[in-house]
């Protein structure tokens, strides 16, 4: 299993939210470069980049810390928020980004983004599903920054894009995110059983060693990490078995 670890930007600075919620705030610094920088030297290859005022406006205006970010060597990026359209897909990419992350218009308009897949290739395109259980603990998709709740099933939404190519899904249980409550290991096995075949991103939650092995074990390809690495709750040793060796 490959760690991930995650920069958010709203205006430029990389910050979390928490549970999605725009007046639950952190700033952890005005230069996302430099957090890059440091995943970097711990071995991080591959980084996963929101652009937080994108997801919420569908606005674009982190489109230079992006150019920046994908610019730095020796890591790929994958970056979503606010990827509503084929244009941004495709700017996304000629900046140098190695996959574009579509979150809502994965929900709202399934054929249209089926068809990205088909015509950019599935490696290029990472899913991402917002989930909450409902009450009898199924997965529903949340979007539009987690604002907007539907009543449609995450394990539907797969398997109909699994006719179309899909490789690559990360999904996020929207109640742990920045809440350093643990991952909810039983949603990402029962997701790894269900569709073996997809690249699942495990993300929400992480905040001890203890977490990403456990993940570990549910048969996940990856898991994004985001807080926990931002406030050093993960040391660098431990990290090490969930990072590349090269």
């Amino acid at each position: 299993m490959l760690l991930i670890p995650a920069i958010d930007l709203r205006g430029g600075r990389c910050v979390r939210l928490l549970q999605g919620r725009f007046d639950a705030e952190t700033v952890y610094s005005d230069d996302p470069a430099e957090i890059l920088r440091r995943y970097r030297s711990l071995g991080a290859r591959r980084i996963h980049v929101v652009d937080l005022d994108g997801a919420r406006q569908g606005s674009q205006g982190n489109r230079a810390a992006i150019a920046r970010l994908a610019a730095e060597p020796g890591v790929s990026l994958q970056v979503g928020g606010g990827v509503r359209s084929r244009a941004v897909a495709d700017e996304l990419l000629a900046l140098g980004v190695a996959r574009v992350v579509v979150g809502s218009v994965a929900v709202t308009q399934p054929l249209e983004v089926a068809s990205w897949l088909q015509e950019l290739g599935p490696d290029k395109v990472v899913l991402a599903f917002d989930v909450r259980l409902d009450e009898d603990g199924r997965p529903r998709l949340a979007t539009h920054g987690w604002e907007k709740q539907t009543d449609a099933s995450l394990w539907d939404a797969v398997e109909s894009y699994s006719r179309h190519g899909l490789r690559h899904v990360l999904c996020t249980d929207v109640a742990r995110d920045g809440a350093l409550s643990g991952p909810n290991v039983a949603l990402y096995a029962e997701a790894a059983r269900r569709f073996p075949a997809i690249e699942w991103q495990a993300s929400g939650g992480v905040s001890a060693a203890t977490d990403l092995h456990e993940l570990a074990k549910t048969g996940v390809a990856a898991v994004v990490s985001g807080r926990a690495l931002l406030e050093g709750r993960l040391g660098a040793e431990e990290l090490q078995p969930f990072l590349p060796s090269e």
